[in-house]
């Protein structure tokens, strides 16, 4: 466990460089574990023959990456090598994992970092947050490890106790020592508060309010602080598991300022924290120096994409401020996100996908949608190219959960440029999972025939809203992760992260299918969620499994307009009908047919025209005014064409009569025309017809 010990004078430290300085600090900063650092010591003993794996667990804020430094410092001073890997800024997959070692040792080619290793004295290699890598545990274990040098040492840091498989292995059962991490013993806790400088009366209210648990001792450190060897008034604990919760909460009330607040709480909001985002989300041009601040806090920690809270505080701080200030909380949100949402929109690939992520991470803490997230392993698993040797393993998934009718589908479409695959990987090895969708204006009659589902969703389209021109049409066809299936988990973190991305980077994008789920009543909330309707009519059975299609049609609520809909609801809008200015309203062939023939009959009503749903459509709105005039100008504009064929003579005469320049009813309509009413009410319902088409063809196609 580490503190704030005061500083030595410069007169006191003679000649001696800055390295010896830090060494200095780190000891006279860490108290207890010293059971944990004799044995390692004898670990490093000349001679000794024992583990080879020290594998350190226990819970958040109880001090791993502590001990993992005050380690690394008994390295140092035994003259070994120490090599320190941060498992959180490393993707888990080996030839990321290689690119971290490299990195810390100062080489870049693949095969050099294990060279590089063996040529160092003692190398010792420390890994913190292992639970990061399980992924990679299989391979570190059987592969990675065992090509270590024999006289190399390896110290894991993480949540978890090590996988059962350690334990099975007979050889790892002799090589590996586990130690689980426990609160500081009250001597320990008290010489952290003494070297910490909190005052001695305090100490035995200290350790009864913290129970020596070294993130509650240090965040009660800070409040001491802030209030100059006093606790906070009115400050009382409870022995509960929410001690760190309400040291926080106090320590809240007593940052430097305003703006410092502010910065904290965006800093709990947001996945990763950087000066970008704080300049973005505060606005003003202190964002360095809150940054700053931020970076020397005791439960802040960094990485490669910025910095973070610890778990814990993470959680109390954003749940302060959105129980305390719902509004601040709510204008916070929107602001962050849309830095997020900005990122994403100017980036591409993992890059994006990563920037995607952050914003799915803003779900979290909405109580409706945070179980259809596997937030354990959010951020372990990651979207790559499909391989070759991928294909057996997705084909083997498939058969396993949905059939072999279904399995053969995804062998038809895994090779037609329509359809787009993507791995979901977690280390090194087969999938996890994967998902594949298919861009159906590029599939052809005969897939469509082969494929009920395609042939479903996309005759869905043609009747309630075909594309246009330069349009896409888009079903996410295939889905699932290798054990949990269509449960939350991974792969499923990895695909609603990748939607994002889809509906960002997919230009004309008009309907949107996610047509693989077969458990309609668990997804249900979820799609209605993010606005995506239950298209019915569209469902299909392949195999004996009925899958579930929903739909939206980005030409109605655009993607923009859609990711800001999303921002509302994660903080608890309801999820109702969107809200804003009206989108463009794409109507179905029936839909558009029945406005029509309401447009005709109020030609001459501008006050019931302008209620018309076709203002709201392309038709009217390709015209640049959106007005009841504009309407009217069309539908006569359609009328007129009926002029062009003599055979819709008798058809025009009719329409003219009845709409244009009506008679007082269509009984005298017929008279004046000189037909039989029957003739007549037919050859009004050719012209309206024709009009109908007319205007559709523009609808559909533009002018």
């Amino acid at each position: 466990m580490t503190s704030r010990g005061k500083s030595t004078p410069a007169a006191e430290l003679g000649a001696i460089t800055v390295a010896d300085r830090l060494r200095q600090a780190r000891r006279r900063r860490f108290v207890g574990r010293t059971g944990e650092l004799e044995l390692f010591r004898t670990a490093l003993t000349p001679g000794e023959s024992g583990f080879a794996v020290l594998f350190v667990h226990g819970p958040g804020g109880i001090g791993k990456t502590t001990l993992l430094g005050a380690l690394a410092e008994a390295a140092e001073e035994a003259n070994a090598t120490a090599v320190r890997l941060d498992a959180r800024t490393i993707e888990p997959s080996p030839p990321a994992f290689y690119a971290a070692l490299g990195a810390a040792l100062g080489v870049s080619d693949r095969a050099a970092p294990l060279e590089s290793l063996a040529a160092r004295p003692r190398p010792i290699l420390f890994i913190d947050t292992y639970e990061q890598l399980m992924p990679l545990d299989n391979w570190l274990r059987e592969e990675f490890l065992p090509a270590l040098p024999a006289d190399a040492l390896v110290v894991a840091a993480g949540r978890t106790p090590p996988s059962p498989q350690w334990a099975s292995d007979p050889g790892w059962g002799e090589l590996l020592r586990v130690v689980a991490l426990r609160n500081l013993q009250p001597d320990d806790a008290r010489a952290y508060l003494r070297a910490a400088g909190v005052p001695e009366d305090l100490h035995g209210r200290v350790l009864e309010m913290t129970h020596g648990h070294p993130l509650a001792l240090s965040l009660l450190v800070d409040v001491v602080e802030q209030h100059r060897g006093a606790l906070a008034p009115g400050l009382s604990l409870q022995e509960t598991p929410d001690v760190v919760r309400v040291l926080l909460e106090h320590f809240v009330e007593w940052v430097p300022s305003p703006r410092h607040r502010e910065a904290l709480e965006a800093c709990a909001h947001a996945r990763f924290t950087t000066e970008d985002l704080l300049r973005t989300a505060l606005g003003g041009d202190d964002a360095h120096e809150l940054f700053g601040w931020l970076r020397g806090l005791s439960f802040i920690e960094e990485d490669q994409y910025g910095v973070f809270p610890h778990d814990v505080a993470r959680d109390v701080l954003d749940a302060d401020l959105r129980w305390r200030d719902r509004a601040s909380y709510a204008d916070l949100h929107r602001r962050v996100r849309r830095h997020l949402v900005e990122q994403a929109r100017r980036t591409t690939g993992l890059e994006q996908h990563r920037w995607s992520a952050d914003i799915i991470f803003l779900h979290r803490n909405n109580p409706l949608m945070r179980s259809f997230w596997d937030w354990e392993t959010f951020g372990q698993a990651f979207p790559d190219e499909l391989r070759d040797e991928d294909r057996a393993p997705i084909l083997a998934m498939t058969r396993r959960h949905q059939g072999v009718e279904q399995a053969e589908l995804v062998a038809h479409w895994v090779e037609h440029p329509a359809a787009k695959f993507v791995a979901f990987r977690a280390g090194a090895g087969d999938p996890i999972g994967y998902a594949g969708e298919i861009n159906l204006e590029q599939a052809g009659e005969s897939d469509l025939a082969a494929d009920p589902a395609a042939a479903a969703i996309w005759e869905y389209a043609q009747r309630h809203g075909p594309p246009r021109p330069g349009e896409t049409v888009y079903a996410a066809r295939f889905f699932m992760d290798r054990e949990a299936y269509q449960k939350p988990s991974a792969s499923n973190n990895v695909i609603t992260a990748r939607h994002v991305q889809h509906v960002l980077t997919s230009p004309g994008l008009s309907w949107d299918f996610i047509a693989c789920f077969e458990d309609a009543a668990f997804w249900e909330p979820f799609f209605a969620y993010i606005d995506y309707h239950r298209a019915h009519e569209a469902e299909y059975d392949i195999g004996g499994h009925h899958y579930a299609v929903y739909a939206h049609d980005f030409r109605r609520l655009g993607p923009l307009d859609w990711l800001e809909l999303m921002a509302d609801r994660e903080i608890g809008a309801p999820a109702g009908p969107p809200t804003g200015a009206d989108p463009e309203l794409v109507l179905s062939q029936p839909e558009f047919a029945h406005a029509v023939r309401a447009a005709l009959r109020s030609l001459h009503r501008p006050d019931r025209l302008a209620g018309n749903p076709l203002l709201r459509s392309r038709l009217v709105r390709d015209h640049g005014d959106s007005s009841a005039d504009t309407l009217r100008t069309l539908v006569l504009e359609a009328a007129e064409s009926l002029r062009a064929d003599p055979r819709d003579d008798r058809p025009f005469r009719a329409v003219d009569r009845t709409f244009l320049r009506p008679a007082a009813t269509q009984e005298r309509a017929a008279e004046v025309l000189g037909l039989p009413f029957t003739t007549y009410r037919r050859q009004l319902a050719r012209g309206v017809d024709r009009i109908i088409d007319w205007l559709w063809a523009r609808e559909v196609h533009g002018p």
